[in-house]
């Protein structure tokens, strides 16, 4: 690729022995190298408050990139040239020592400085407030931060104010890595690019919505955090709320950011609270027990290393949540995640309502409506199950479901659909906003999370107990049943 198509710049990636560091912003950046995106001339200067010398920061981080990228796709001219363009600094984040080196290594070019906070939210202000005062800061200089922000509203008010102190809002980039997924994105072009769906897509001709993201995994040393966050505060007011977001939008007036996300926001604010009066019939919280996962047996929540054993933190939530516009009346929004699932899983399945007069066998009727089918993960793609007349000739006119598939490794031939932090990493460095999230996004989802919260306590409702390697409590089951459905794979 022609070094005049890609953008030169100044990548600082502040806790750069971190996990989320090591794990995938070095494998994102290095198959951005890979693919020749990265500009010949960019540097990437790797921050950690360690006491190591940059040889062995690069030979450990050569080590954790090894675990991470298949053997066909270390190409040993990539690894030589993502590794000449990276170096290394020790600096004490919260402390203005040092950040004078900082500032001495970026006078070197003119190119834009692009900051990673790869680091607890809670020091977000402490090192704008350092990069303020050393001079480092321009109007070029453009910031990722990374998602949940905050606990509550409250909370996310502050952080969010201490950046903005340092940072104008079209220099922030919050991070939420579900946005740079292929078939994430695709929604939006699955949507507004084909009238065949667009024009069904209200609460005339869709009867329901399911939204699950499933983990097979338990904590995974992250108990510290996990416990203070439970699931409703990690994964749904990070990751759901903006899959529903995208599915419930109305279209853009563009592709542009503020465009993309005006309408985001709206649905936020169309929400409909879920009150103490009707969160039984709404909501089930629930914690994992001892069970069997891949014919293994796992431990419970409150039996993992370092459990805190009267915890009454959920790792698994169940919503049925409604949306107050002319869209969407009606139309109810199952969303369930949890950990210790059967099966790692992330899909939105849109339930079309049958037609309006059956006329085929009546022991078939409940398969008569179609499903369009967005699988996040473990496979990204699109399938429309469609109703056909079933094959031979002793079938009459009996019916048969079936897909109309779309896998974006097949279909493209690519081999390799991008991880979601290459889209989003590629998009940071052009100066892209729309698959990152604005700050008033942010607040409106935790004023509907923060309800649901309040409402928890004052009625005291301890989670629900179901065993790990199942879909969840039984009255999770029981949520959806009463509108006489169910959830997909109990189909």
């Amino acid at each position: 690729m022609s070094i005049s198509t890609t953008t030169q710049c100044d990548f600082v990636l502040f806790g750069a022995l971190g996990d989320l560091a090591q794990r995938k912003l070095f494998p994102a950046l290095y198959q951005l190298e890979r693919s020749e995106l990265l500009h010949d001339d960019t540097r990437i200067l790797a921050l950690a408050r360690q006491e190591v010398d940059e040889a062995a920061f690069k030979a450990e981080t050569l080590e954790r990139l090894k675990d991470r990228i298949p053997e066909e796709q270390r190409d040993p001219d990539s690894i030589k040239r993502f590794f000449s363009k990276v170096e290394f600094m020790r600096l004490d984040f919260l402390s203005p020592e040092g950040y004078d080196q900082l500032k001495a290594w970026k006078s070197d070019t003119d190119a834009p400085l692009l900051i990673y906070m790869a680091t607890p939210p809670l020091i977000y202000g402490g090192i704008g407030a350092n990069l303020k005062a050393s001079g480092c800061i321009e109007r070029s200089t453009r910031v990722v931060v990374e998602k949940p922000i905050g606990h509550s509203l409250e909370s996310s008010h502050e952080i969010n104010s201490q950046l903005a102190e340092y940072f104008d809002e079209s220099q922030l980039y919050r991070i939420d890595h579900y946005l740079g997924k292929e078939t994430v994105q695709n929604l939006i072009a699955l949507r507004f690019a084909n009238n065949l769906f667009e024009t069904q897509w209200n609460q005339k001709y869709i009867s329901h919505v399911e939204i699950t993201v499933a983990e097979k995994v338990g904590i995974e040393g992250r108990w510290g955090y996990f416990d203070k966050a439970g699931q409703l505060r990690d994964m749904v007011q990070n990751h759901l709320l903006q899959l529903l977001c995208l599915i419930a939008m109305d279209p853009p007036s563009d592709l542009s950011a503020d465009s993309i996300r005006d309408e985001k926001v709206k649905v936020l604010k169309a929400l409909k609270p879920i009150t103490p009066d009707v969160m039984e019939g709404h909501m089930v919280r629930g914690q994992y027990t001892a069970g069997n996962i891949d014919g293994k047996s796992v431990p419970g929540y409150l039996e993992e290393e370092d459990a805190n054993r009267g915890s009454s933190t959920e790792t698994f939530v169940a919503i049925k949540a409604e949306i107050c516009n002319w869209r969407w009346a009606g139309v109810p929004f199952y969303m369930r995640t949890g950990k210790r699932m059967p099966e790692k899983l992330s899909e939105i399945i849109i339930h079309f309502k049958p037609a309006p007069h059956y006329i085929f066998d009546p022991d078939q009727k409940h398969i008569a409506n179609n499903k369009l089918i967005i699988r996040l993960q473990p496979d990204e793609g699109i399938s429309l199950q469609v109703l056909t007349k079933d094959q031979g000739l002793d079938k009459g006119m009996r019916l048969r479901q079936g897909p109309l598939q779309l896998s974006f490794s097949e279909a493209f031939n690519t081999g390799r659909v991008p991880d979601a932090y290459e889209r989003l990493l590629w998009e940071f460095i052009k100066g892209n906003q729309y698959l990152f999230v604005r700050r008033d996004e942010v607040e409106w989802a935790w004023k509907w999370i923060d309800q649901i919260i309040s409402g928890w306590e004052e009625l005291g409702l301890a989670p629900k107990k179901y065993s790990a390697g199942s879909w969840g409590p039984v009255s999770s089951i029981a949520m959806i049943a009463r509108d006489g459905r169910s959830w997909y794979e109990d189909v």
